[in-house]
């Protein structure tokens, strides 16, 4: 009698592997746009009144921490397929959610660890930190320590496109103009000041003390 084929067991889970990836990809993007009420505001999350359902979104928590019951959103989204869990995150603008599924990439980052980063860093203050390396930048994020800030800038500096020196100059506002030249009026480098403006939290309030005493604190 001849021996038993193995093989053909391992292919056919091989190719049922392969398969659910494939779908798993698919599921992902199968929700792209959300467009409803704000019915819930949790420490973590938002749930959203679509259709009759209530869908809960993790989002960034400035978005998060700037609505209200009632409100409408609209929101790019992503659903992070897991085999126990459906988890889905949503975003204010499409280069928000790019830049989410990029941070996926990199090793050692998780959904929560990548929407923590856009918690804390605008885009256009990752793309500097990116772009001068400055992986301190990212350390300034709960949870990202050194190595991973590290991965960050090895990872991502061929995929994430560098501001022209145009778009550095407007992205900063009038308030973070003051701030720089008192950075470098203390003495600090303009590179330096520059690091410490993009480090500052997302929540920080818009007036000049506030947002100097928080690019300070970059230095301690």
């Amino acid at each position: 009698m001849p021996a038993s084929d193995n093989s053909y067991p391992l292919r056919k889970r091989e190719n049922r592997a392969a398969g659910f990836v494939r779908r798993s990809e698919n599921i992902s993007e199968m929700i792209a746009i959300l467009n409803g009420r704000v019915l819930e505001v949790y420490p973590d999350s938002l749930v959203i009144g679509v259709g009759g359902v209530g869908l809960q979104v993790f989002v960034p928590g400035p978005m998060r921490d700037g609505v209200h019951p009632g409100d409408e959103l609209f929101l790019h989204t992503y659903l992070v397929v897991r085999q126990d869990l459906l988890s889905l995150y949503g975003f204010e603008t499409l280069e928000e959610r790019e830049l989410f599924l990029l941070f996926l990439g990199v090793d050692g980052i998780g959904p929560k660890s990548a929407l923590g980063i856009l918690s804390v860093l605008t885009p256009d203050a990752i793309r500097r930190a990116i772009f001068h390396e400055q992986h301190e930048v990212f350390t300034r994020v709960p949870g990202i320590g050194k190595k991973t800030a590290q991965k960050i800038l090895l990872q991502l500096q061929d995929r994430i496109p560098a501001l022209t020196g145009f778009e550095m100059a407007a992205a900063f506002s009038d308030t973070d103009a003051e701030v720089l030249a008192a950075l470098t009026a203390l003495g600090y480098s303009v590179v330096e000041a520059q690091a410490a403006l993009q480090a500052i939290p997302r929540d920080t309030p818009q007036d000049v003390e506030s947002r100097l005493r928080a690019a300070l604190q970059f230095f301690s």
